[in-house]
């Protein structure tokens, strides 16, 4: 029976069908501003930035309202407002077709300006974002293997860096870049606890960024 079933398998891998997870994929998760981009930048072959697959502001109440915040905004940080559905599919047909389908997101809009493809390049697929505690068990599902990382930085480091980075980008008015970094800042340890539950692990930013070095050198 195994063996039929694994001759299935190659079928389907065949035609299309089924993930190549003989490519190496790679999460990397953590809180905004702790450098996930970065990393995935530099090491990804490609880097898939799983943050653009936001939900546009239109969506907003079609059909249902995005979570508020208790500060009466948009909870921006908060899974509702990210098309979880759209990310998968975009590992998925990348593992599968070597090219995905990217949006490009406007964090000062809230919209999108048109798409962009990313390619695979012989992996390693490094996929960042701030959602990533919700796409680990599904892509295990899928029968992908996954590693997956949480960027460990400071909580107040990563606050100060993301204000910064934020303002200089005029990514949103100001008073809501306050309230919102005083709320992550209060969250980030609960948050990193999560992502441990959910089966990261939880790695300072110099020790995995060697690990994903050494890795990306096995691939180059």
């Amino acid at each position: 029976m195994r063996g039929s079933e694994f001759g299935f398998r190659e079928i389907l891998r065949d035609n299309n069908l089924v993930p190549n997870s003989s490519t190496p994929v790679i999460l990397l998760g953590g809180p905004s501003g702790s450098g996930k981009s970065y990393l995935a930048n530099r090491f990804g072959n490609p880097h898939l930035p799983l943050d653009e697959f936001y939900r546009q502001i239109s969506e907003d109440g079609h059909p249902e309202s995005f979570p508020r915040t208790g500060y009466g905004e948009i909870d921006w940080d908060h899974p509702r407002t990210w098309n979880q559905h759209a990310a998968l599919n975009a590992v998925d047909e990348l593992l599968r077709q070597g090219c995905t389908q990217v949006p490009n997101y406007s964090i000062a809009t809230s919209s999108y300006s048109g798409h962009r493809e990313v390619h695979g390049t012989g992996g390693p697929i490094i996929a960042e974002g701030i959602f990533l505690s919700e796409v680990l068990e599904p892509l295990r599902a899928k029968g992908i293997n996954v590693q997956a990382y949480y960027v460990d930085e400071p909580a107040l480091l990563t606050t100060i860096r993301r204000f910064i980075r934020d303002v200089s980008e005029r990514r949103k008015p100001v008073l809501f870049l306050v309230k919102r970094g005083y709320a992550l800042f209060r969250a980030h340890g609960a948050d990193r606890e999560t992502y441990r539950a959910k089966g990261f692990t939880i790695m300072p930013k110099a020790q995995l960024k060697k690990l994903l070095a050494e890795l990306a050198a096995t691939h180059a």
